[in-house]
């Protein structure tokens, strides 16, 4: 292995266990908490939740075992199912996300009628037509033999070994990636952006409001009135942060990936393996970065997961008590003996 191979492989390992780790953390404040479970959101992070620890535990391995032996790890049938498990996943978490997008911009742009709009039904719904969407890709690609290990990409995936079919695939993976990376990414677009314009439409008024009772409050302390200017100032940049992260982790994330999947169709320009490899990585990160993105550095997941930890340390904490207490009176027996 080069030093190249070395890191990458290094760098999988890393996604892998954090990967894990935190979707595992999501998943356990999903079970622990009945108020998450209460909110529509809710299901659109768990089938998220479902789809990271599955790409954790069925992709990221076998990519990490071509790196190393730089073949095809196990048999066909194993290869076959984990390519069409990597094309559902990939494209399931894409339309989550985007399921999500449209949840928040009903939230704030239609608040009064939230609950009418956004019910479990009617995420039940959405999430159907998310797995039939996601399905229908694999099945076809599985039915004409367009899975396998990709070398370039050192994992199983989408793959054409037959020169005969090549319109056929380019066709397909161009129809592929229009409806679900670019489909996800028009409607996180639109529906952040109208989030962000609410967003900013109710921070000038609250600015109105702060400035003139600033303007009322003529004996107020400089300090005092430069807090509650520092305060307007991070207000308007916190929500064009958040939706920042949320469209460019998905940019970031995805893009090199797609991007190089229909540079690859063209049989003009080369395309380096550890280039390949790094795109599939950059990939595997967003399987990192969303539980902490949609789910655990927001306040109610923080206080779960904190709330978790701190019953698992107290538990242990009696138990250690309750031995300490016991030996203590082992001793003094033995003592009196």
């Amino acid at each position: 292995m080069s030093i190249w191979e070395v890191i990458l492989a290094f760098v999988v390992v890393v996604l892998m266990l954090v990967a894990l780790l935190a979707n595992v953390l999501v998943l356990m404040c999903f079970l622990y908490s009945a108020d998450i479970r209460k909110q529509v959101p809710g299901l659109f992070i768990l089938n998220l939740t479902f789809c990271n620890l599955l790409m954790t535990v069925s992709n990221m391995p076998l990519t990490l075992a071509g790196i190393i032996y730089k073949s095809q790890p196990g048999g066909d049938q194993i290869c076959h199912v984990v390519g069409f498990l990597e094309t559902f996943l990939t494209t399931n978490s894409m339309l989550s996300m985007a399921a999500l997008s449209i949840d928040r911009w009903i939230a704030v742009v239609f608040p009064l009628s939230y609950h009418s709009k956004m019910r479990y039904r009617d995420a039940a719904l959405i999430l159907s037509y998310t797995w039939l969407h996601s399905v229908s890709f694999p099945i076809v690609a599985a039915s004409l033999s367009w899975v396998g290990f990709h070398h370039l990409y050192a994992s199983c995936t989408l793959y054409n070994k037959r020169p005969e079919d090549r319109t056929q695939f380019v066709i397909f993976t161009g129809v592929f990636h229009t409806l679900s990376f670019l489909l996800s990414l028009i409607v996180l677009c639109f529906t952040y952006l109208k989030v962000l314009k609410v967003a900013r439409f109710h921070c000038k008024r609250i600015d109105v409001i702060t400035m003139q009772t600033l303007v009322l409050l003529v004996d107020i302390h400089p300090s005092v009135r430069e807090r509650c200017l520092e305060e307007q100032k991070r207000r308007r940049q916190r929500a064009t942060k958040k939706i920042s992260t949320f469209i460019g982790t998905f940019i970031l994330c995805f893009a090199p990936y797609v991007i190089t999947r229909l540079v690859e169709l063209s049989s003009v320009v080369h395309i380096n393996s550890h280039w390949g490899i790094i795109s599939k990585c950059l990939a595997y990160s967003k399987v990192v970065s969303d539980p902490f993105v949609y789910s655990l550095l927001r306040h109610q997941y923080k206080k779960t997961w904190k709330d978790i930890i701190n019953k698992i340390l107290k538990r242990s904490s009696i138990n250690s008590s309750a031995l300490t207490s016991e030996s203590h009176n082992r001793n003094i027996l033995q003592l009196n003996e």
